[in-house]
């Protein structure tokens, strides 16, 4: 109760009023209460002209002014009860607006709350020893125990962890990592502790940079707000208008009162920004990070998505998609003695080769030796092994290959054994997105540093008309002018034209630092529906708001006529007009909620087996005979 009246000083005086009003109503003393409650209402009428006039210098529109009229006039014509209604109306309006944003922003407040402020390394003898999280340094170890937040970005020591990043990524089911795999600052561990080795500062973790970007989502406002407080105008002239009227033909002066009384809708006030800020704990919910409310805005009006190829629209890692054995070579025998080979190699198509053969096996390797830019050699079995280049290990040139792919020869004994196809592979969820934008309207188009021929084969797969390509950072930024655009990339040559466009989105999860810098929302799983989710978000969130708006004026008009007609007392007037103020806050709260596009689309991806189980299937294939 003390930290409620230190918060809302005003709001307990007009309670306190209220009670030593009714009790000398009560008690017989009526003119003693009418005076009472007439001296504060007034009073509080004043203070709120302070803060009209002082809101007009800094180029502030709003509605204050009818609600200091309304007090002013219901005083002057005995309804002074009903001037203390609008005066709680006013002053309870601010508590009215924490609680909604409270409600609306709860996922971005979680992610503030939850970031560690302490961490435990390990002690000499094995003991957790609590540290400053700013202390911590790369190589350190650390312990995380059961439940706890991982502090800082760090590879896995401990053979095996269970973590919930559902707060990064929106990813809801637990993730299960290995020894060496890296954890990001923010999961949360399971209910076994952990061993850790931090690779970063706390400072340049990934947690950190969300948390700065949400204490920048909580300061902003949208456009669409302070727009909101010009529609106050028109809206003040019309119940002035109508009051005056209501007056001049009634010749009653109380009809005046009981117009303005209605006429101080709250929803130009709190509405919008009580959607908006629902809107972006929407999208922290389901991992996207929006960092301002003007964004919200900007997105609902794009209508052309430009995508990035590699770690985009693609894995933005190389994979085996296809295995070409010579006759009487087995295919997993082929890929068993390249992954061998290659088992030492750090080259990227080395590790693909490596991962793909893990699955089924590898014979041992000696003597392996790296020759530079030719390939890899070893002893298996007594026999030379090469792995490479065609020209190197005896392969064939073949002319007609897609393009992107790379072919890796195999030999043995200087006699080819067959080749191994490797790509930059789509990403299984590709192709749902881009068919979600282009039946919701949205043109698609590509933007890429690749080859033509590379990001036309791609283009074409995905449906994308539109196609550039061979472009330096610059020449990105010019493909993207001439219509509002949303720009979606991860890399550090995107940063550039992800700051030019109107809207940029990082894909965060692997993204460079530059990327996620200069983008305007973060996506931070590796999953491009997130793209689509944040186009229903941005539309559904601006729809929300403008109903918001259009049910709290609608209303308020409506009975501004029965006020105006005589057919309401200013006093009921007063309490229908914060039932108004609720339903609209209510209705802005729904922003919160997944909207019906989303759920269709969660119904679509629920038909399309897990990303996970369609790389599993892939890999059944490559090895089928």
């Amino acid at each position: 109760m003390q930290d409620f009246i230190r918060r809302y000083p005003a709001v307990a005086a007009i309670a306190i009023v209220a009670v030593l009003g009714i009790a000398l109503t009560v008690g017989g003393q009526g003119e003693a209460a009418r005076m009472l409650v007439s001296g504060a209402s007034l009073v509080i009428a004043a203070m709120q002209l302070k803060g009209m006039i002082d809101d007009l210098r800094s180029g502030t529109y709003g509605i204050d002014i009818i609600a200091v009229t309304a007090i002013v006039s219901a005083v002057a014509v005995g309804e002074h009860w009903a001037a203390l209604v609008v005066c709680l109306m006013l002053t309870g309006g601010e508590g009215l607006e924490d609680y909604a944003e409270v409600r609306a922003s709860s996922e971005l407040t979680a992610l503030l709350e939850g970031a560690p402020t302490v961490a435990y390394r390990e002690g000499k003898d094995g003991e957790p020893v609590e540290v400053d999280i700013a202390d911590i340094a790369p190589g350190d170890r650390l312990i995380v125990r059961p439940h706890e937040i991982v502090p800082v970005d760090a590879r896995l020591v401990s053979d095996m962890g269970i973590f919930d990043e559902s707060s990064l990524t929106g990813e809801s089911m637990p993730v299960e990592h290995r020894a060496g795999e890296q954890v990001l600052s923010g999961a949360l561990n399971g209910t076994e502790a952990v061993l850790i080795e931090s690779t970063s500062h706390a400072s340049d973790s990934q947690y950190q940079r969300i948390i700065a970007l949400v204490e920048e989502a909580r300061d902003s406002q949208a456009p669409f707000v302070r727009l909101a407080d010009r529609v106050a105008v028109p809206f003040t002239i019309f119940a002035f208008a109508l009051a005056g009227l209501a007056w001049l033909l009634s010749g009653d002066a109380t009809r005046f009162a009981q117009v303005l009384v209605v006429a101080t809708p709250c929803p130009l006030i709190i509405a919008a920004p009580v959607a908006f800020m629902a809107g972006m704990s929407r999208g922290a919910r389901g991992g996207m990070i929006v960092k301002s409310a003007g964004t919200i805005e900007k997105i609902s009006r794009i209508n052309r998505v430009a995508f990035d190829k590699t770690g985009t629209l693609t894995r933005g890692i190389p994979e085996v998609v296809d295995i070409h054995p010579k006759r009487g070579i087995d295919r997993e025998e082929l890929l068993a003695i390249a992954g061998a080979t290659e088992r030492f190699s750090s080259h990227p198509l080395a590790t693909a080769i490596v991962d793909a053969a893990a699955k089924v096996g590898m014979p041992e390797a000696k003597r392996v030796e790296e020759v530079p830019a030719h390939g890899v050699t070893a002893l298996i079995d007594g026999a030379e092994i090469r792995v490479g280049k065609a020209s190197w290990a005896n392969g064939e040139s073949v002319a007609d290959i897609e393009p992107g792919h790379t072919l890796v020869w195999v030999s043995r004994n200087n006699e080819s054994l067959g080749s191994i196809e490797l790509a930059d592979t789509l990403r299984p969820e590709a192709a749902t997105a881009l068919a979600v934008l282009a039946n919701a309207g949205t043109q698609t188009m590509m933007v890429t540093g690749d080859r033509e021929e590379t990001a036309t084969g791609i283009a074409r797969e995905l449906g994308i008309a539109t196609v550039a390509a061979d472009l330096l950072p610059e020449d990105k930024v010019r493909a993207i002018e001439g219509e509002e655009t949303l720009m979606v990339g991860d890399g550090v040559n995107d940063a550039p034209v992800l700051a030019a466009a109107d809207v940029g989105v990082a894909m965060g999860a692997r993204g460079s630092a530059a990327a996620v810098e200069s983008a305007d929302v973060v996506i931070m799983l590796d999953d491009l529906t997130r793209v689509t989710r944040l186009m229903m978000l941005g539309r559904g969130t601006m729809k929300i708001a403008w109903q918001a708006i259009g049910i709290g004026v609608g209303l308020s008009i409506i009975l501004m006529f029965f006020g105006a007609f005589g057919a309401m007392s200013a006093f009921a007037g007063a309490w229908m007009q914060e039932l108004v103020d609720v339903a609209c806050i209510v209705w802005a709260l729904r922003a919160a909620r997944p909207s019906s596009e989303e759920r269709n689309l969660d119904a679509m991806l629920a038909e399309h087996k897990h990303p996970a189980a369609h790389s599993e299937e892939k890999e059944e294939r490559i090895l089928a005979a």
